[in-house]
């Protein structure tokens, strides 16, 4: 199941990123007509991937409270258990953004192919930033899943049956 989980996350992650790369391309490109509408719509697509991603991770720690609560009783202290998923979720976060930036910079090249905008400022702009921005969410998205994990109690995660 938890394969399954990251594919969707890392799709609402590269969609998301996606759209952002495209209106940031397209700005860059100067075909965008209002700039407000732009970053809004920017704004809440980023948004809507911070909530999918923090559920996910959620839905990991819950689908893996066992598996924590094994870990805590070997020895595992509650800064390993939050870098297990904090690295689980950059991974995902950095291909799925890598892919969603190249997708959204992809299409906004095909809107915009006319224009003689110079391509260092345009791959800044629709692959780079988009990257950036969007493992950085992913990463702030899965800090509140992974401090719950952390502070999992060994003795309640292995009484409870999921």
């Amino acid at each position: 199941m938890r394969p399954a989980r990251q594919l969707a996350t890392g799709a609402g992650v590269a969609l998301g990123v996606s759209f952002f790369a495209y209106l940031q391309g397209v700005r860059v490109l100067g075909v965008a007509d209002d700039q407000a509408k732009l970053r809004f719509l920017a704004a809440m697509s980023l948004a809507l991937c911070a909530v999918g991603i923090a559920n996910t991770m959620l839905m990991s720690v819950v689908e893996r409270y066992r598996e924590i609560g094994t870990l805590k009783c070997l020895g595992a202290t509650d800064t390993f258990i939050a870098k297990v998923f904090l690295i689980e979720s950059l991974v995902v976060g950095l291909a799925s953004s890598l892919l969603g930036s190249l997708l959204g910079a992809c299409v906004a090249a095909v809107f915009g192919w006319q224009s003689s905008v110079p391509v260092l400022p345009f791959v800044q702009d629709s692959v780079l930033i988009p990257l950036l921005v969007g493992s950085g969410l992913t990463l702030i998205a899965s800090i509140a899943p992974a401090l719950a994990a952390a502070r999992t109690q060994a003795n309640d995660a292995l009484r409870v049956e999921v």
